[in-house]
């Protein structure tokens, strides 16, 4: 085997190595920099309460690949060669690792999920196929709908705690996964100004999108959610180019998003926006195959 890589559950460590590789490509990764940087500041278990596990790959002193998982959460890659993605399934197959599944780009997931499937004798299914987008010229939507955008506050604590919840279920991770619990996120969001309501005339919240800590230089948008019986109306639209707005005045280099490629309404929306599309990413459940199967070892 020549892709050997170096797993471990120090934190500290992980980022001493990686760091700097991951902030090298601080777009392709936003998700192991904004998670890792929570994981910093506000605990190892603020996303599950498995110990998280960390990975990276090195070659002649240089890292160049790297990996980490919060239990009960996926595993999520950085790009990887078919061999590399091979070579970690084979690891952690050996080491006894069982993983509910993979997230990282398009080519790696499949790749990973392929080898994962003969090593680990599961039985891989594509959960969701998604679209990095990267702002470039922001427009604002014209005409805007009625109301004005406000940064979320501690007495609107309880309202992000129900979003939070319904846009999990929205998005298909009501059940579990690598996220925060409800008040967690809440707090941590309103501690920094991470989330804007775009609010009616009265006042009534119809609409939020959050936004991650500035790390390296980049901020991604996430989540945004409008409820069922508010879409429509270009709420989410005027909230999210509004976090835009602020991002790229608080000085983000890079603001960017994810979207779920099933949903043409918000792809469309986002590049009206302003959105450019960066790359593919994609995400594989695993289950275990049969005990009847034996693993092709």
């Amino acid at each position: 085997m020549t892709d050997h890589w170096r797993i471990t559950e120090d934190l500290d460590e992980f980022l001493t190595r990686a760091g700097g590789f991951l902030r090298s490509r601080p777009a392709l990764h936003t998700v192991l920099l904004t998670v890792t940087d929570g994981l910093r500041s506000r605990g190892l278990h603020i996303y599950g309460a498995g110990d998280p596990v960390f990975g990276v790959l090195e070659r002649d002193g240089a890292v160049s690949a790297a990996c980490f998982r919060t239990p009960p959460g996926p595993l999520v890659l950085t790009a990887l060669t078919a061999a590399e993605a091979t070579a970690l399934a084979a690891q952690l197959a050996d080491r006894g690792d069982e993983l509910p599944g993979v997230t990282g780009e398009r080519d790696t997931a499949e790749a990973f999920a392929e080898a994962w499937a003969r090593w680990a004798g599961a039985v891989s299914e594509l959960h969701v196929r998604q679209r990095l987008y990267r702002l470039g010229e922001l427009t604002i939507p014209a005409p805007l709908p009625p109301g004005r955008p406000r940064v979320a506050m501690a007495k609107d604590r309880e309202q992000l705690m129900r979003w939070f919840v319904e846009f999990a279920e929205a998005v298909g991770e009501g059940g579990g996964g690598a996220m925060q619990s409800p008040g967690g996120w809440a707090d941590a969001r309103i501690a920094y100004g991470g989330v804007t309501f775009w609010e009616t005339l009265d006042g009534t919240p119809v609409s939020m999108a959050g936004v991650t800590a500035k790390v390296a230089g980049q901020i991604r948008v996430a989540p945004v959610y409008t409820p069922a019986d508010l879409r429509g109306r270009g709420y989410a639209g005027a909230v999210t180019a509004e976090v835009s707005r602020v991002a790229r005045a608080a000085g983000a280099e890079e603001v960017l998003l994810f979207t779920d490629l099933a949903n043409p309404t918000s792809n469309a929306l986002y590049q009206r926006i302003g959105y450019r599309p960066v790359e593919d990413f994609a995400g594989y459940d695993f289950r275990s195959a049969s005990a009847s199967t034996p693993s092709p070892r």
